[in-house]
């Protein structure tokens, strides 16, 4: 049974940037894209790199350390389309950012 976990509030993660949370003892990158926010599992599969330092540029992050990038609304990886990363519902409630935990 999945549930819904507080992980931010809003304002905490500006326009065109993320930020790294743990919730529910994984480390999950958190979005804001144009004020919709997505997430994804924030560590990179390549080499164990924190997604959520990665520079945001649309709906792609690339990773910091080796440049993997990923498109944050479905977790795909950009140049190995069948690779994804975990992604989790978000929504908004007043000023506070949830996520769905499997």
């Amino acid at each position: 049974m999945s549930e819904w976990l507080r992980i931010a509030a809003v304002d905490e993660i500006p326009v065109g940037t993320g930020k790294e949370f743990v919730a529910g003892g994984q480390i999950i990158a958190l979005y804001n894209v144009a004020g919709e926010f997505r997430a994804l599992d924030g560590i990179c599969p390549h080499a164990g790199g924190p997604l959520a330092e990665g520079k945001l540029s649309g709906t792609t992050v690339t990773c910091p350390w080796h440049g993997r990038q990923f498109d944050v609304t479905n977790g795909r990886d950009c140049l190995i389309p069948n690779q994804t990363q975990t992604c989790f519902a978000v929504k908004v409630d007043g000023k506070d950012v949830w996520i769905e935990m499997p």
